[in-house]
C-alpha cells in the first residue's frame, strides 16, 4: 500500500530528504554516529511485548560498545520484563535524541548475555542503586549478582542526523525556507546500510 498523493513530475516529494542527505566515507558515518551516542548516553530501546506484541520502548543508559562502536551494551536486571520481550523476538530498534534534535535510530538483534566475567568487565558500582540489596548475601547489587546481565544489540541497520551547524545558522535556513518554500538545510542526514555494517565488522574484526 503506499500513501503517495503527489504528482511533482522531477521534483522530490520529499524535498527535506534531499536538501539534508549526505554519504561521507563509512569511517566517518561510523565514528561520527559512535561519537553521538556515547555522547548522549540516554537512549529508547523499543521491543514487542512478549505477552500482547504491542511495541513498548524503555529509557536504557549506554554501558559500552564492541566493534569499533557499531555494537551497543547495556546493563539489565534479568528479571526484568525486557529480557522476556528479548527471548521471545530479538528485533529491537535503539534511539537516541539530544537537545538540538539531533538523533539516531539502530535497528539491530539483541541477546542478554549473563557469563560472569563479562558481566564483572562492565560492571558498575551505580547499578546497585537500581537493583538494591535483597539481603540474602548473593542479590546485594554487586558484580557477583546474578541478576546482572548485559544486553549486547548488534547492529543491522542506522539512521542519524547530526549538525554542524550552531542555533543560530539553523534558524536562519529554517525562516528562509519559510518564505521562500526552500527546503531548510540544517542537518547532515546519513543512513548506514546492512552491507556497509557488515564491511565496518570485517575491517574491526
Amino acid at each position: 500500500m503506499s500513501f503517495s498523493n503527489t504528482s511533482t513530475g522531477d521534483k522530490p516529494a520529499d524535498p527535506y530528504k534531499q536538501a539534508n542527505a549526505e554519504e561521507p566515507d563509512l569511517k566517518t558515518k561510523i565514528d561520527e554516529l559512535v561519537e553521538f551516542m556515547t555522547r548522549t548516553k540516554f537512549g529508547m530501546m523499543t521491543t514487542h511485548d512478549s505477552s500482547s506484541q504491542n511495541l513498548v520502548s524503555r529509557a536504557m543508559a549506554l554501558a559500552a560498545t564492541e566493534t569499533q562502536g557499531i555494537d551497543l551494551l547495556f546493563h539489565t536486571n534479568t528479571e526484568s520484563g525486557k529480557t522476556d520481550d528479548l527471548s521471545a523476538d530479538p528485533h529491537v530498534n535503539m534511539s537516541f535524541i539530544d537537545s538540538s534534535g539531533q538523533w539516531a535510530s539502530i535497528a539491530g538483534n539483541a541477546s542478554v548475555v549473563t557469563d560472569r566475567d563479562y558481566v564483572k568487565k562492565h560492571y558498575s558500582p551505580a547499578l546497585k542503586a537500581w537493583l538494591g540489596d535483597l539481603g540474602d548475601g548473593t542479590h546485594d547489587g554487586s558484580e557477583n549478582d546474578p541478576r546482572i546481565g548485559i544486553i549486547r544489540i548488534k547492529m543491522s541497520t542506522a539512521t542519524y542526523s547530526v549538525t554542524h551547524k550552531n542555533f543560530v545558522a539553523r534558524a536562519a535556513e529554517v525562516a528562509t525556507g519559510a518564505v521562500t518554500g526552500k527546503p531548510a538545510s540544517v542537518n547532515a542526514l546519513r543512513e548506514i546500510s546492512a552491507q556497509e555494517v557488515e564491511q565496518w565488522r570485517k575491517v574491526s574484526s
